[in-house]
């Protein structure tokens, strides 16, 4: 009788499996420090504004859940270029439906008579990005949509929590279904997402985008990741001349 053997990759499966775990733990872990130190110690996003005629504004625009301090690194890097960078406050913690926050971004871009801007978004900020481009972006001054981590095509993962805020993010939700069928504005959208995002499996691919892999690992961590920055740095130089 032939014996049995395992794969050769077996003990890589194994290795790739504990080192997500690990992921796992590390990735809340920076969530959760992110949340006490905006509760601790709030943040005026007015030193990040700079109003530059020859570059567009950046508009942050964080995940659900996530006050605007979360994209502080992002903003730390796009403010040292020379980005006029503006957080819009009034998001608030991000829990409302994408219309609603879409709603709120624009009449922000409006109020602040903001012209030409790029999007840079974590997360379901990139769907609240995508809803504006297809949605209220009639004078184009919207160039471009930054994202990282976004969710396009849903998560199976939303099923676990039966919360209304998070049912958008279900596979075959209205919301993902809406926008999804506006692809005429995916060639405007850069991708970014990493090796392994323990809140998306599927990742973060859209169709039509371009799309820029990375070999970072989890949803919140590469927030902080050098190589995260540089991808949506060059995001914005790339949708912007």
């Amino acid at each position: 009788m032939p014996s049995f053997r395992e794969p050769a990759r077996w003990p890589e499966q194994v290795s790739e499996a504990g080192t997500n775990l690990t992921v796992w733990a590390r990735d809340y872990g920076y969530a959760l420090r992110q949340q006490a130190v905006a509760l601790l110690r709030p943040l005026d996003p007015r030193p990040y504004h700079r109003p530059n005629p020859e570059q567009p504004t950046v508009i942050l625009l964080p995940g659900i859940y996530e006050p605007w301090t979360f994209m502080l690194p992002i903003a730390n890097e796009l403010h040292e270029h020379g980005y006029d960078v503006r957080p819009v406050v009034e998001l608030g913690y991000n829990g409302g439906t994408l219309e609603d926050m879409a709603a709120v971004v624009n009449r922000y871009i409006q109020r602040e008579n903001i012209g030409r801007c790029v999007l840079v978004a974590h997360s379901k900020g990139g769907l609240i990005g995508k809803h504006l481009l297809a949605r209220h972006n009639e004078a184009e001054l919207i160039q471009g949509l930054v994202t990282l981590n976004t969710p396009f095509e849903g998560s199976p993962l939303a099923r676990l929590l039966p919360l209304p805020a998070i049912r958008a993010f279900l596979p075959r939700s209205p919301e993902l279904a809406e926008l999804g069928a506006n692809r005429n504005v995916d060639k405007h959208i850069v991708s970014i997402y990493g090796r392994f995002d323990p809140h998306i499996p599927g990742g973060s691919y859209l169709g039509g985008a371009r799309n820029v892999q990375l070999s970072t690992r989890g949803h919140f961590l590469p927030l902080s990741d050098r190589r995260a920055h540089r991808a949506v740095l060059e995001g914005v130089k790339r949708l912007t001349h």
